[in-house]
């Protein structure tokens, strides 16, 4: 039985993939994991767009330095953040915890007041830097699962992002884009990566133990 090791070792930052779709089973599960990612305080605050449409892509691709992995790969899933946090979104996230863990609203109002205490004392960029850290974390979770999945997976900054937000007309929607991630198969005849063993620092380097 494959460890998660063994996928971790397996994956690699694809550069062509194939053109096959990955199963929607796998992309279900795929985003099952981004979904279930860790974030602070639980908020999540951001959006995932799930990019199949090829016309829709073509116009990615454009914006993004022409990477092939865009148009080539299966999906390309945006992680967007939200541009500005508004107490609603608090007070929207209050009730759908109370809700899911059948608590009085009222028995939740120190831990909305500690949040939203924390997004007023941030300007609204400090805000949205902070929301696109988030990100990365759901990022680095879906990469993981695609791996598990045996999909591979491309995670991508390499784009103008205002170009990318008006492509997918994500002003609109209280949006801005952070990252991406291309899902797929290798190509193994066209990535010259794909044979090339990992390259990591050593746990002697990486590591510093402090007991």
């Amino acid at each position: 039985m494959k460890t998660l090791l063994n996928h971790l070792n397996w994956r690699y930052a694809t550069k062509r993939m194939n053109g096959e779709k990955v199963p929607q089973d796998k992309l279900d599960y795929i985003l099952e994991a981004i979904r279930l990612s860790a974030s602070s305080v639980g908020l999540q605050p951001y959006t995932v767009l799930v990019i199949e449409n090829e016309e829709v892509r073509k116009e990615i691709q454009k914006v993004a330095y022409n990477q092939p992995q865009i148009v080539e790969g299966s999906h390309v899933i945006v992680f967007a953040a939200w541009e500005k946090i508004t107490e609603e979104q608090i007070d929207a996230y209050m009730q759908h915890t109370a809700a899911v863990r059948n608590v009085p609203l009222e028995s939740l109002e120190g831990f909305r007041n500690s949040i939203l205490g924390s997004v007023k004392s941030r300007t609204d960029e400090q805000n949205f830097e902070w929301a696109a850290r988030q990100t990365y974390i759901a990022l680095g979770t879906g990469l993981i699962a695609a791996a598990e999945q045996g999909v591979d997976a491309t995670p991508m900054e390499g784009f103008d992002p205002k170009g990318l937000d008006e492509v997918l007309q994500l002003k609109e929607k209280g949006l801005r884009s952070v990252s991406m991630m291309t899902i797929g198969y290798r190509n193994k005849a066209e990535d010259f990566l794909a044979t090339a063993r990992k390259v990591r620092r050593s746990k002697e380097e990486l590591f510093i133990t402090i007991k």
